[in-house]
Parts: structure tokens; C-alpha cells; sequence
């Protein structure tokens, strides 16, 4: 129960960080909002590391992998506050949900795992379950949709370097490393885009780091009382979060056919869920 508790309580955290970007993205750039995503997670990460966590607090093993992860993460996030800057939250996310079924694609060619035809049927029908979403040819396509499904693509290749990380490197650290990534690179590029925050808006951009590392301390919790394969259905409560959020501050609700994309995405992934917990 106590695993249950901490996933879901991660999954409500999020889509907050998701809900103050979307707001500050009517006056902030895109780019300036995902650094301070990663610049708080560093300033509030870093102190929890040395005051509980300070033998953790080295060099990793492997810091090409943990270069990538940053990297890929850092690019999700740029395409997710993008596409959630011009649609809304609930079908941003429900685009980026593919992520565990690319992931299930990819597994067999990067992670050399079996994948059945049955778990192939799962990835078609979820794919078939995002066109349903964007309704190509009934519905003109924009490009912070095709940003939501390349938020999907890079947190699926995100998932699988994290899975090589998994016997390596602290989860904490691994967190700390991809706030560092994410902030160096981020601090390298906002000079470009930079706007002056007013002093709301740097509560809120401090929020959003709030919210993110908060978000995945809850998730590294809920692992240390049970398997990763048996909580990842419960990601999907993120999308109760999300919506209310959504339709709550910006007065957005999900048409028909994106709740049927909805379920049929969340269907085929938690499927797949399913049969690797029984492999």
C-alpha cells in the first residue's frame, strides 16, 4: 500500500509542474521555463543528497549514459512545455503516452528482450489509438501535437538508458545528474531567449522544480516497497491529474474521440505492463 500511495502521490505532483508551465508559457519562453524545470531541481535536489544521502554523493559509473539521459530528458521536457503552450494538457499527455510503447518496440532491437506478437498487436493498436487523438485528415495536425508524440519518442529512448542505469548509480544521484545536465545546458542557451520574471513569476518557475523533484523522489520511493513492473499502470493516473487541472485554470475537457484515443493508449500499455510482469 505504502508503494501505491507514493506512485499516485508522484502522478498528482507532476501535472502541477505541467499546469505552472503551461500558465507561464503565455509570457515565458519555452526554452527559459524547462531550464528553471532543471536549475531548481539541482538547487533542491543537491541539498538533500548532502544532508541524507552524502555517501551516494559521487562520480558515476557510467556518465556517457548519464550525459544521454540528461539529454534526452532536457529535449522531452523543451517539446512537452512547447506542445502544452499551444494544446492542451490532457491531449499533450495522452500523445506522450506512446513512450511505453515505443519502448516495447525499441526493447527488442536496443535490449535484445523478446517481444511476442501479442505485445506487437498492443504497440499497433496504441498507435492506432494516437491517430484517433489527432484525427490526421478530419483535423488539421499542428506542430505541438507532432511535439507531444516526439515527447513520447525521446522518454521512450529516456526509459530504456535509465534501465541500463538501474544497478549502477543511485536514484537520487541519477535525478541530480539529469537536473545538472539539464541545467548546464539550459544556462548555455537561455541568454538568447531570456525575459526578466516578475517576482510571481519566479515563485512559479521555482515551483515547477518544486513540483519535479518532489514528482520523482515519491517515484524512487515507491520502488524501494515494490517492482517498477507493478506500479507503471498507475502512471497513468497522471492523466486524472492533468485533466482536472486542465479543465479547472484553463477551462479545457477532452472531446469524445480523445478520450477513446485516451483509453485505447492506456489499454495497450497497460496490457503490455501485464505480460512482462509475467515473463
Amino acid at each position: 500500500m505504502k508503494a501505491i500511495i507514493l506512485n499516485l502521490s508522484a502522478w498528482i505532483m507532476l501535472p502541477i509542474m505541467d499546469g505552472f508551465a503551461k500558465y507561464l508559457s503565455s509570457s515565458i519562453p519555452v526554452l527559459q521555463i524547462t531550464w528553471s524545470r532543471y536549475f531548481f531541481t539541482v538547487v533542491i535536489v543537491l541539498p538533500v543528497m548532502l544532508l541524507f544521502f552524502r555517501n551516494n554523493l559521487k562520480w558515476t559509473e557510467k556518465p556517457k549514459l548519464q550525459l544521454i539521459r540528461g539529454l534526452l530528458l532536457f529535449s522531452a521536457n523543451i517539446l512537452f512545455f512547447y506542445s502544452i503552450s499551444v494544446i492542451s494538457l490532457s491531449k499533450a499527455l495522452t500523445l506522450a503516452f506512446i513512450a511505453p510503447l515505443i519502448v516495447t518496440a525499441l526493447s527488442a532491437f536496443l535490449l535484445g528482450e523478446k517481444v511476442g506478437y501479442r505485445r506487437w498487436t498492443a504497440v499497433i493498436v496504441g498507435f492506432i489509438g494516437s491517430l484517433i487523438v489527432i484525427r490526421p485528415g478530419f483535423v488539421e495536425i499542428n506542430l505541438a501535437s507532432i511535439a507531444a508524440i516526439g515527447t513520447g519518442i525521446l522518454y521512450a529512448f529516456y526509459i530504456i538508458v535509465t534501465r541500463k542505469l538501474h544497478n549502477s548509480d543511485h536514484p537520487l544521484l541519477t535525478l541530480l545528474l539529469t537536473g545538472v545536465v539539464g541545467a548546464t545546458i539550459g544556462s548555455l542557451i537561455i541568454p538568447i531567449v531570456w525575459v526578466q520574471p516578475s517576482i510571481s513569476e519566479w515563485y512559479m518557475m521555482f515551483a515547477i522544480g518544486f513540483f519535479a523533484s518532489i514528482g520523482h523522489l515519491f517515484l524512487i520511493l515507491s520502488l524501494r516497497f515494490a517492482d517498477a513492473s507493478k506500479l507503471a499502470p498507475f502512471g497513468y493516473f497522471e492523466i486524472v491529474t492533468n485533466i482536472i487541472i486542465g479543465y479547472y485554470y484553463f477551462n479545457h475537457l477532452p472531446d469524445l474521440f480523445h478520450f477513446i484515443g485516451l483509453f485505447i493508449i492506456i489499454g495497450s500499455g497497460i496490457y503490455i505492463f501485464k505480460r512482462e510482469a509475467n515473463i
